[in-house]
């Protein structure tokens, strides 16, 4: 397995924090020269990770690897790499996409969210699984007590090297929009101001734990784990720290994980679906702040 070079990886990862949209003049831009010159610049030894895994003899394999590899030089230019600016939340409030064909609303809440190697990583995944799954309180309340929703989720989605997110959502009827948004937002308050019972949390950090065997369900998943945690610097063992601070996460860690990474305050809320049918409207939900239209039609070629 051949990880990804990290000019590549750096590469892809900004794309993706300054949300780089693909449309038809960005990929009309590209030329052969242009992907020729950056394979060259970018896909080079000193940049690759190298790993290998199965039922072999080491030495033969080292030996193999000499014959292959062992004269490959990069040409051209590497791509210089910079870190990553701090990647900060440029928008908040409420967007729609205005869909009047749909009988239902497609929902979608969020904020920026943080890495992997956050202190309190562990009580906030331990906090997911208060929110979430068939027994989580967005099922139980939003879904099956207020019936509300078709689907609802919450959950903390961190990435390695920079800030993932936290982001939730779910499908519901067009007139139930915006009670579905207030009963969201409601549990989030929640499991910002009061500490999880004892019977929930340990229900929560059993579920995580049970789930740990899916780290390791073939021998390839965990070569690449292992040289994932070398390219980010993580510690080797970086998945059994984690599961011993589940095991160790009080009431208290998650009431703190939630008060300081979950900020309602920050929330951007994305509608799709049939604005007319929503009663009562989107702008209810904040008076003072403006409701945004968002146009997705894909411009044409040479538009």
């Amino acid at each position: 397995m051949i990880l990804p070079p990290a000019s590549f990886v750096s590469w892809s990862t900004e794309l993706t924090a300054l949300r780089r949209i693909i449309e038809y003049a960005t990929v009309d831009a590209i030329d052969r020269d242009a992907i020729e010159q950056f394979y060259r610049a970018s896909i080079r030894p000193e940049q690759t990770i190298l790993g290998i895994v199965g039922d072999f003899d080491s030495a033969g394999m080292k030996r193999l690897i000499e014959q292959h590899f062992g004269a490959w030089q990069g040409s051209g230019t590497p791509l210089a790499v910079a870190p990553l600016p701090p990647v900060e939340q440029a928008k908040m409030g409420l967007f729609t996409v205005d869909q009047p064909q749909l009988t239902q609303s497609y929902i979608q809440i969020g904020h920026l969210g943080g890495q992997l190697n956050y202190p309190d990583h562990a009580a906030l995944n331990v906090m997911n699984e208060v929110l979430n799954g068939f027994g989580g309180r967005l099922f139980n309340e939003v879904r099956s007590r207020q019936g509300l929703a078709y689907s609802v989720y919450a959950f903390w989605a961190p990435r390695y090297d920079y800030p993932g997110l936290f982001i939730g959502g779910g499908e519901t009827q067009s007139a139930a929009t915006v009670p579905f948004i207030r009963s969201v937002e409601a549990e989030l308050q929640r499991i910002r101001t009061e500490p999880v019972p004892n019977e929930e949390l340990a229900q929560a950090k059993d579920s995580v734990l049970n789930s740990f065997v899916f780290n390791f369900q073939s021998p390839d998943q965990t070569l690449a784990r292992l040289i994932r945690n070398e390219y980010y610097d993580y510690p080797a063992d970086f998945i059994f720290q984690f599961q011993e601070q589940v095991q160790a996460t009080t009431a208290e860690d998650v009431l703190s994980a939630a008060q300081a990474r979950l900020s309602p305050d920050q929330l951007v809320i994305l509608v799709v679906g049939n604005q007319a049918e929503i009663q009562p409207p989107l702008s209810s939900l904040a008076p003072n702040q403006t409701v945004t239209s968002i146009d997705v039609t894909i411009p044409k070629p040479g538009a």
